[in-house]
């Protein structure tokens, strides 16, 4: 019947359009989270990741819906890059070593951070994709000046990895240069929620105040915990990754945080008030280096339209039920 075709066609239709998405470091914490929400967007996703840090078999449930493709590659490989990324018409680039490996290990970071993004936007430029997301970090500000920090404050990345992320933001906009590369690089802050590994290094302090209250210690503070940190959920990571595939201007460095430092003090009070514990925080007397984080979060706001929805005591409440849930299946 004409009827019966015509379903058939619009059906065919739809499948053509469901552009795809090229994801490095998709299996990782973030990235997984990113993938979910691209498949409610009706994106289909190609997974790029060398399973160093990502969670295969998570990666391959995902593969087993028909809508995503793993691809077991590293990005230091630049023909492996080209050859997967083909078909593709945007790109999230996630996939990096953490700063503590950078410290521990120089020359891998760089190769990972550097070369590994050249490699991809590189190719991005030659395919002709219409829009690379870098997740860049806040820490390309190094110790902020004033707060809340903004896209135009001077940067001062102190580590070799945050050194990589602000190098990845010159060559995208070496890249818009010479080919026309359209970009957003996302100044994620402080990321947490479920799913994450223990080793990043702003949430052992999150670990070492839950591991001492779980066995019925007070969370010890240095100095008067004034130190802060803006602290953005992973899904609000996620949502406004998409946001950013999908906003219809680009070439600019966009902050990703909720815009509230939270106190390393008010931290040690969200997680007694989230555990139960009826413990008082101690506070070490000694000097400490205070710094402080806050994203200013306007051009968020403008240009992706973006805001947090996940508020910090819910958030880390929500992440301590997770984990002792975690531990009783373990």
């Amino acid at each position: 019947s004409l009827i019966g075709n015509f379903t058939i066609q619009i059906q065919e239709s739809t499948m053509a359009e469901k552009k795809t998405v090229f994801v490095t470091g998709g299996a990782g914490f973030i990235g997984l989270h990113v993938v979910e929400q691209l498949l409610e967007r009706d994106w289909k996703v190609r997974i790029f990741d060398n399973m160093w840090r990502g969670d295969r078999d998570r990666a391959n449930a995902l593969a087993s819906t028909g809508l995503v493709d793993v691809i077991d590659q590293d990005v230091r490989s630049g023909a492996a890059v080209a050859a997967a990324m083909r078909g593709s018409s945007r790109v999230i680039h996630l996939a990096a070593d953490s700063i503590n490996k950078s410290v521990a290990d120089t020359y891998s970071s760089l190769d990972v951070n550097v070369v590994g993004s050249n490699n991809v936007f590189s190719t991005a430029a030659d395919q002709g994709i219409e829009r690379v997301v870098y997740a860049s970090s806040a820490s390309v500000y190094g110790d902020p000046l004033k707060l809340p920090m903004h896209e135009d404050d001077a940067l001062s990345p102190l580590t070799p990895y945050c050194i990589g992320k602000r190098t990845g933001e010159d060559l995208l906009r070496y890249y818009e240069r010479k080919s026309g590369l359209n970009w957003i690089a996302l100044r994620f802050f402080n990321v947490y929620g479920p799913g994450q590994k223990t080793t990043a290094y702003y949430t052992s302090v999150i670990n070492h105040f839950v591991n001492r209250l779980r066995n019925g210690e007070a969370p010890v503070i240095d100095g008067k915990g004034e130190q802060s940190m803006d602290f953005i959920h992973v899904k609000d990571i996620a949502r406004a990754v998409v946001l950013a595939v999908e906003a219809p201007q680009g070439n600019a460095s966009i902050n990703v945080g909720t815009g509230i430092d939270t106190s390393v003090a008010q931290l040690a009070r969200i997680l007694i008030d989230a555990i139960g514990a009826d413990v008082e925080p101690q506070f070490n007397p000694r000097d400490v280096l205070v710094s402080r984080r806050a994203a200013d979060t306007t051009r968020a706001k403008e240009m992706l339209g973006f805001e947090y929805s996940i508020e910090v005591g819910p958030g880390m409440t929500d992440l301590i039920r997770y984990e002792a849930a975690q531990g009783e299946k373990a």
